[in-house]
């Protein structure tokens, strides 16, 4: 299934492209690096923005898909593999997910999360045994996500995903030309600009920032549109933890009027759920009926209680 590289030595020619603003750097003091590497940052940030439609394009997808049912798979190879399983378990922690709703498959497997892999980046059969391992569905939504060119190991992924008639996002830091192969693969191609980096080569510098700033975008904005928020304030809430309960009690307390006692209370009678709680009180109805009313609105808190003081 998976399509061989028209280019080849293109990704080596994208990522070894020098900065000028570099020329001088190993004569330089620590805190002037310090100075250019920030600043240079800021570049990989104004690439994220400047993609900010087709990123929520990317978000509205992951919401429906995750509305219907389906799961969120990322996938990569290296620096980008990384940061989508960070990114992966991040979305479980912050969100209160269950972990099989987001799935992270990177070349070379759980190792290579501390390892280079560069064999299994270059082996199109990992890919797509790795993606049937994932066992990737129609109704899952898979982002695949690169650093430089389009490896072999995640076109192979991503051609599986295709064939499994899952929707795909493809975000990569390339440049055109390199996702012309994988694109037609993809739903929606977020092709971020960082330029060239400061250490030729080193990804996990603009390109990885500019990779973890559009990866968290997606989501956050993705599960803001699932009704996991409230304003600024996280509402989709099921403390596992003494400290995730009491992450629970300041949420109800900060949206009613309630004590810490009186919201304790709510919330075991919510069955954990502090958004579940909230409907309770400010709707005035039991859980069975703040369940109903949760589902009718899809989740979205607001539709049910309208506009809330969020001091309480």
């Amino acid at each position: 299934m998976a399509r061989s590289h028209s280019r080849p030595g293109g990704d080596s020619l994208l990522r070894d492209e020098e900065n000028p603003r570099a020329a001088m750097l190993d004569t330089l003091p620590p805190e002037e690096v310090v100075k250019l590497l920030v600043e240079e940052e800021a570049v990989a940030v104004k690439a994220v923005r400047a993609r900010s439609a087709a990123l929520g394009a990317a978000a509205q997808l992951m919401a429906d898909k995750l509305a219907a049912g389906g799961r969120l798979v990322y996938v990569g190879t290296g620096t980008a593999g990384r940061l989508g399983a960070l990114e992966a378990a991040e979305c479980v922690e912050a969100f209160g997910l269950p972990p099989s709703l987001v799935v992270s498959v990177i070349a070379g497997g759980p190792h290579a999360l501390a390892r280079v892999a560069e064999a299994a980046r270059e082996n199109p059969r990992e890919g797509d045994q790795r993606m049937r391992r994932a066992a990737v569905r129609p109704q899952d939504v898979v982002c695949g996500i690169s650093d430089g060119e389009i490896s072999p190991f995640l076109q192979a992924a991503l051609d599986y995903a295709r064939f499994r008639r899952a929707s795909i996002i493809l975000l990569s830091c390339a440049g055109a030309p390199a996702n012309l192969e994988a694109a037609p693969a993809a739903d929606i191609v977020v092709d971020l600009a960082p330029g060239p980096e400061m250490i030729a080569g080193c990804t996990r510098l603009k390109a990885g920032t500019a990779i973890k700033l559009a990866l968290e975008s997606m989501s956050t904005a993705a599960f803001v549109r699932l009704g996991k928020t409230y304003g600024g304030v996280m509402v989709d809430v099921r403390p596992t933890t003494p400290g995730g309960w009491q992450r629970a009690i300041r949420v109800v307390t900060r949206l009613t009027k309630l004590s810490d006692e009186e919201a304790s209370k709510l919330i075991k009678k919510a069955g954990g759920r502090a958004k579940l709680a909230l409907v309770m009180y400010h709707a005035r109805v039991n859980a069975a009926r703040a369940k109903e009313l949760i589902v009718e609105h899809k989740g979205l808190l607001r539709a049910i209680v309208g506009d809330l003081d969020p001091l309480g």
